[in-house]
């Protein structure tokens, strides 16, 4: 039986309203997270085109997948401030193919977070198939979520990482005081957020 992953399907807000050169830059960009996800989880996400404008990526069930959908979506918004991803979560049997290709994978979380995708407002940016808490954070973390500027989500960024930087080192790299980054976290609601993943990640 094939073992349960987690999937992540997303589509790009308003795709037909980019221009090639936008849409573009946008999978680059989601793509960048997708690889920096990588990274600081030591485990492959096999991220792969879906359906033109859209995304799958697949994680191990013992990783955060609120935590990389935010990740997403601030990889995004940090390019511009225009560009939004919606975020379906599912968990489920998975069967990935040699090839790590997702549009030939198969498998319950892949078809619940199609479906979960599609079922979604149009207002709403990540939705958890999965019922109480996740589903319910998942909710929280979209409406905070929708209102980050690029500079927030600059800052917001790095501070995902399950081992995170201090203030100090973000600034540096970002080029910008301290003081500008911590206040682009509370004015991100970063506090919050964190608060939440380290209770789901913890329980």
């Amino acid at each position: 039986m094939p073992a349960p992953r987690l999937v992540l399907t997303g589509d790009l807000v308003a795709s037909s309203a980019l221009s090639h050169d936008r849409l573009s830059m946008a999978l680059d960009a989601l793509s960048e997270a997708a690889a920096l996800l990588e990274y600081w989880y030591d485990a492959p996400l096999h991220f792969t085109r879906h359906r033109g404008d859209g995304w799958q990526v697949c994680l191990p069930v013992d990783l955060s997948a609120l935590r990389a959908a935010l990740t997403f979506r601030a990889a995004l918004r940090q390019v511009d401030k225009t560009l939004q991803t919606r975020i379906a979560i599912a968990e489920g049997s998975v069967d990935i193919p040699p090839s790590g290709d997702l549009n030939a994978a198969s498998g319950t979380a892949f078809t619940l977070s199609g479906q979960t995708l599609d079922a979604m407002e149009k207002h709403v940016t990540i939705a958890d198939a999965r019922d109480g808490a996740l589903a319910a954070t998942a909710e929280l973390a979209h409406h905070i979520s929708d209102d980050w500027t690029p500079a927030q989500a600059r800052a917001v960024l790095p501070m995902l990482a399950p081992e995170r930087p201090t203030q100090d080192e973000v600034a540096s790299a970002l080029s910008i005081t301290r003081q500008a980054v911590r206040q682009a976290l509370l004015a991100a609601g970063f506090p919050s957020l964190s608060a939440a993943l380290h209770h789901l990640e913890a329980a």
